[in-house]
């Protein structure tokens, strides 16, 4: 049988898309615990802020205008913009004042900024060569924004020794969304996915040997808390840490 790597990019992107679906509906236990408590506590808004700009980037990036054929690129991330918003929606709702001023403010900017990209690439620039080259340029930082986002609650797992606000499943289809996108990228090669899709891979396997690492002591902590009836979560020491 002649390998068909048009055939294998689809099936590929097709794993991908589902991966990505299940890596944007991952943190649905953080946002449920959200909801319950009526608080953020100490979960960090900005993996989900940058998903939402990095979303919006690949929208533009994969529509017939910018870079034809690339439909499963505009659907995975359009489901997920959406998904971004009803989670931003509800940091706004449960953060204190000041963090919502600032989520605020962070949205607004993102949302000016993808308006104006696409009014200017669309616009000012004639072919689809080059509308390719500059939205998939800014597109490559914007993932690689995402995947970052998560180090600096990486850091603060390092310095509590918990895994209890880096959400497991989150870390884990970070990882696995990396990898397939990085084959899709290999078998028609495209180094806009490429390049920040393997250091995603990077990044998510990182977090994963984190919890490899301090998911016991995670569970000792809760373990001496609930045996001296501390019940609620240790937000002022979190925070004291966060501030190192």
């Amino acid at each position: 049988m002649v390998f068909n790597k048009e055939i294998a990019r689809f099936a590929v992107g097709v794993i991908g898309n589902i991966i990505s679906l299940i890596l944007f509906l991952s943190p649905l236990p953080t946002f449920y615990r959200i909801w319950k408590k009526k608080s953020v506590e100490q979960f960090s808004p900005y993996p989900y802020v940058a998903t939402f700009v990095n979303c919006g980037l690949w929208v533009l990036y994969g529509i017939p205008l910018v870079h034809p054929h690339s439909i499963l690129v505009v659907t995975i991330n359009g489901t997920g913009l959406a998904i971004e918003v009803v989670y931003l929606m509800l940091f706004l709702l449960y953060s204190e004042k000041k963090k919502r001023m600032k989520i605020l403010l962070i949205i607004v900017g993102e949302i000016i900024f993808l308006a104006s990209l696409a009014i200017l690439v669309l616009t000012l620039v004639q072919t689809h060569k080059k509308r390719s080259t500059i939205v998939g340029s800014i597109c490559m930082v914007g993932n690689i924004l995402m995947y970052a986002s998560p180090l600096a609650i990486m850091k603060l797992v390092v310095r509590s020794k918990s895994v209890e606000f880096m959400p497991f499943f989150l870390s884990l289809f970070s990882f696995l969304n990396g990898v397939s996108w990085t084959t899709y990228a290999l078998i028609r090669f495209d180094a806009f996915i490429l390049v920040p899709n393997s250091m995603g891979t990077a990044l998510g396997l990182a977090q994963l040997l984190l919890y490899g690492m301090y998911y016991k002591s995670t569970k000792r902590q809760n373990a001496e808390r609930q045996a001296q009836g501390e019940l609620g979560l240790p937000e002022k020491k979190i925070s004291n840490l966060a501030r190192v």
